[in-house]
């Protein structure tokens, strides 16, 4: 007797299932192309904001990562009317955005148009699966002028403090006015892309994605290190200013300014993960530990 096979599904469903995303993924981009070429042109330009289109790739890359658990449709049930009114809502905002020229509304949007079409086209199931992309997308909108101008200056007077008495305590003839450094014959301003709120934003952001993709079982781990991100990225902050100055004491001022200056932001991420790393190493070791005097 010859064996039942399953029924093969048809390539033309699997393709019209895609026509809605399609139009969907079209109506995004003339919608959002133009305020992407605004961003590219005007504040992703800057040294404080140019972490927004790396924010905007990582979140594309951490969707489609997801995309098969999107186009499941076992567990589908849309939710048309919040979706609708997610969708109404982020037209508003992106208007009053657009017009008005608050980015903040106007690149929020597209957190709600996300969500809107999700509902829409599948369900909470699947929102649920993207959520931490959707949530990683608030690291691209910029941030408020008026709070980033609050919380900036008392952020590069504590950096520069750490900065000025780490230097000090190795011998270095370092001293300190407000957030200017004297060192030797040379004086450096600790300018707000050095240590302001957009480099604790943008480290914020990349804790979080080691987090996302380590996936650790222990709660407590996860939002040990989770709040332990805040100091790390500190700490960072303090070590990019440290580089920077050693390096315009030892090869003057017009190497701290140039390449070196760049490599200095390099010197910041990779320190930034090396102790996210080093400090997640420690919480394994401290849990095995615990773990292990439990057993005894």
């Amino acid at each position: 007797m010859p064996a039942l096979e399953a029924p093969m599904v048809p390539a033309r469903d699997s393709h019209t299932a895609l026509v809605p995303w399609l139009l969907a993924g079209v109506g995004v981009l003339v919608l959002y192309v133009p305020t992407l070429i605004s961003l590219f042109g005007s504040i992703w330009a800057s040294d404080s904001q140019g972490h927004g289109p790396i924010v905007l790739g990582i979140s594309v890359w951490l969707i489609y990562r997801r995309w098969h658990d999107v186009m499941d449709a076992r567990s589908s049930s849309p939710r048309p009317l919040l979706a609708w009114a997610l969708l109404v809502f982020a037209a508003l905002c992106y208007a009053i955005g657009r017009s008005q020229g608050i980015w903040i509304f106007e690149v929020g949007s597209s957190i709600f148009v996300v969500c809107g079409l999700v509902l829409l086209l599948r369900g909470p199931v699947q929102l649920r699966a993207i959520a931490f992309a959707i949530f990683f997308m608030l690291f691209m909108i910029p941030l408020p002028g008026a709070l980033v101008d609050a919380l900036t200056q008392p952020m590069k007077m504590a950096v520069s403090y750490a900065a000025e008495n780490l230097l000090h305590a190795l011998g270095f003839p370092i001293s300190r006015s407000g957030v200017i450094l004297q060192i030797g014959p040379y004086q450096l301003l600790v300018a707000d892309a050095c240590a302001g709120l957009h480099t604790l934003f943008t480290l914020e952001a990349l804790g979080l994605l080691y987090l996302n993709l380590v996936r650790h079982s222990s709660v407590f781990r996860n939002i040990t290190l989770a709040v332990l991100i805040v100091p790390i990225s500190f700490a960072a902050n303090v070590i990019r200013v440290c580089a920077l100055t050693l390096i315009t004491y030892y090869f003057g001022d017009a190497a701290g300014q140039g390449f070196l200056h760049g490599f200095a932001g390099m010197v910041l991420f990779l320190s930034a993960l090396m102790l996210i790393i080093a400090t997640d190493s420690l919480l394994r070791v401290g849990a095995r530990r615990s773990g292990a005097r439990g057993a005894a």
